[in-house]
């Protein structure tokens, strides 16, 4: 599958707050059964403008990079790299979502395509490893990994805590070079 013109990665900010949250809130029965239980107020704009805030300050410290991704001109979508160690490991986690009305045309593929680009940019953030993980059941999420040369590396056993549950997640890796 061909990535989508269209398809742009950039770095969010706090004024995407409200096109985020009801992002959330129109795409929510989609994404639910794939995120963590979320109270009440992360589907409002003052919710989404906190947690924006939030990972614009650890992003400021070099730890998480927040972007929104964008199809045709709209926010479609989050890409977040974060847990970013430097030293001797150079390495970030990969989680994102996309819309469901965008799902399965390579947005996600394209987002990742653009991520990795940068990731392992010295100019860019310089790492030389990301990893990312889904769940045992999300055979879409997987082939947008394994699209963008991620392989998988193992399965993890309780790993995350996902729709109320803990949760196994296979985990990939790429690695620069």
């Amino acid at each position: 599958m061909s990535a989508p013109a269209g398809t742009r990665l950039r770095l969010a900010t706090v004024q995407d707050a409200a096109a985020v949250a009801a992002l959330l809130r129109d795409n929510w029965e989609f994404l639910a059964p794939f995120e963590p239980e979320r109270p009440a107020e992360f589907f409002t704009t003052q919710g989404q403008a906190d947690v924006l805030a939030h990972a614009l300050a650890e992003h400021e410290q070099g730890r998480v990079v927040p972007f929104v991704i964008e199809y045709g001109g709209e926010l479609v979508g989050r890409l977040t790299v974060s847990g970013i160690a430097r030293g001797a490991f150079q390495s970030g986690d990969v989680g994102y979502f996309v819309a469901r009305a965008v799902n399965g045309r390579g947005v996600a593929t394209a987002a990742v395509a653009a991520l990795v680009d940068r990731a392992f940019d010295p100019a860019g953030l310089g790492l030389h490893r990301l990893q990312a993980g889904t769940l045992l059941s999300n055979s879409a999420s997987q082939a947008v990994l394994q699209r963008n040369g991620f392989e998988r590396i193992g399965v993890a056993r309780r790993y995350l805590r996902i729709a109320g549950n803990w949760q196994d997640h296979v985990l990939y890796q790429r690695v620069a070079g």
